[in-house]
């Protein structure tokens, strides 16, 4: 027998290791993460579905769409990217599934998060690339075009927003340069919601590292915003950076603030800590009673102006 079946290469406990034949297996809770199908849901009303955003590369979304209650009004529009890492998550698990129900819900808001393809089997930066072809795929629909009717519907092109939180935080900035810089055409971008992002820090992650060997380390915008030339052309007038005080990455939140402060960038940076919780609470402990507050300063960052 060949030993190379059971013998570890790479190990990246809680996510996955690696043998040395290739084969990859995700550790814990993400072996098997618990799955929420579409459909209605009876507390809040939101309805979900499952959209294929590309049959060529398999990337596919779900669709969050509060209940309507005037048909001919639009909603602002969320374009969401999940965290874990880059190697784990989806939003069709029942944690992230939860989450963007709640957030449909308190903002009054049409949100559709995209299940991008996750490393290791496909490395960084593949999972940013797919993030920003599905905003093109959604940017189709702007002028009522495109083959989804909910967003033709009911989403208001005129309102949308980019969000994610710890790797999808990542993802998300990764768009909104790009979208700014290439102008991209359609969707009118007002803002992010970054919420405990997922940077480099003085030193780079060995998963990080492992994850995206194609890299430049220190100088890559990927990693490190303050780097990029592109920063001060970030699409959108407003950004919301939430960090939480426990936090291992908090200060890579607070230093991302300043990092688009002082790029020339000439929009509104706003900051919002949640005292006494972890990274990724809202998600990982959703019966905390500070999911209620840091909803409700999403949802008036999305509908004030």
């Amino acid at each position: 027998m060949d030993s190379s079946t059971n013998e570890i290469s790479h190990d990246f406990p809680p996510y996955f290791r690696v043998f040395k034949d290739g084969r990859v297996e995700r550790l814990g809770r993400h072996a098997v993460p618990e799955l929420a199908p579409p459909g209605l849901d009876p507390k809040t009303h939101v309805q979900t579905r499952d959209v294929v955003v590309s049959s060529e590369s398999g990337v596919s979304a779900r669709l969050f769409l509060p209940k309507i209650s005037h048909p001919d009004h639009k909603l602002p529009l969320v374009v969401h990217y999940h965290g874990g890492a880059f190697c784990v998550g989806s939003p069709f698990h029942r944690a992230f599934h939860n989450f963007l129900v709640s957030l449909a819900a308190a903002a009054n808001a049409f949100v559709i998060s995209v299940d991008y393809r996750l490393a290791p089997e496909h490395p960084l930066p593949t999972g940013h690339q797919d993030s920003w072809a599905a905003l093109q795929w959604i940017a189709t629909h702007s002028k009522g075009e495109g083959p989804d009717p909910w967003l033709k519907e009911h989403a208001d092109f005129g309102r949308v927003f980019l969000a994610g939180e710890s790797a999808g935080a990542n993802i998300a900035h990764y768009v909104a340069v790009q979208a700014g810089a290439t102008e991209l055409v359609g969707p009118n971008i007002v803002g992010s919601l970054i919420l405990h992002p997922y940077f480099g820090g003085k030193e780079l992650d060995g998963l990080y590292s492992f994850m995206y060997p194609t890299g430049a380390g220190f100088s890559d915008p990927m990693l490190y915003p303050k780097v990029d030339p592109n920063l001060s052309r970030m699409a959108g007038a407003k950004v919301l950076v939430c960090v939480a005080d426990k936090d291992w990455l908090r200060d890579r939140g607070v230093g991302y603030c300043e990092a688009v402060g002082k790029s020339g960038w000439g929009g509104t940076v706003s900051f919002y800590e949640t005292e006494g919780e972890d990274h990724g609470f809202f998600v990982l402990n959703p019966t905390s009673e500070k999911v209620e507050p840091l909803l409700k300063v999403m949802a008036d960052f999305i509908n004030l102006d």
